[in-house]
């Protein structure tokens, strides 16, 4: 991994779209229980963590066009991204809008715990070296605090999505009824 600011930057938008999902996953998880009923909101809410994850890997996907705008060229795409591998690795995450993948909610799990692996890292470095950087440790609860925001707004957001889908279905329904 490059050592440049440019990487730090990017390993740190990395972690701000995606270290925060297993935390939600796991309160999300340990909420709902063992009691998984059909209607229930908190298996609705269990049921929508892949789509609230695949939410997040569109916005990066998003703001990774938006860096590279208006210069598309395999050069610029070079000289932008540093960890080209990351990069990829947090746009799979769009994948997970493909239902027979969501229905898999662990594969979502999964895939997110590599960015956590990076948040774990960098704390155990900054903990075990007799040099402690402080400013690094703070960035990184900064930016996890945010993660943790931002998915869980995401999740938000893809529930009242599919409340007000589930609604509608039911009023165009109930209208061609009558």
């Amino acid at each position: 991994m490059d050592n440049s600011f440019l990487a730090y930057m990017q390993h740190l938008e990395l972690i701000a779209f995606f270290s925060g999902y297993p935390l939600i996953y796991a309160v999300a998880f340990f909420i709902a229980g063992n009691n998984h009923l059909k209607n229930n909101l908190k298996s609705r809410v269990v049921s929508l963590l892949p789509f609230s994850y695949a939410l997040m890997g569109a916005l990066y996907a998003g703001l990774q066009l938006k860096k590279l705008y208006p210069d598309y060229s395999f050069e610029n795409i070079q000289l932008i991204i540093q960890q080209p591998y990351l990069v990829i690795w947090g746009l799979l995450s769009i994948l997970f809008w493909i239902p027979v993948l969501a229905q898999k909610k662990v594969l979502s799990l999964i895939h997110s715990l590599v960015f956590f692996f990076f948040l774990a890292k960098d704390l155990f470095l900054q903990f075990s070296s007799s040099i402690a950087d402080n400013n690094i440790v703070s960035n990184d609860m900064k930016i996890y605090t945010l993660s943790l925001l931002f998915n869980l707004a995401s999740l938000a957001l893809i529930l009242l999505l599919s409340f007000l889908f589930i609604h509608y279905k039911r009023r165009s329904i109930f209208r061609s009824h009558n």
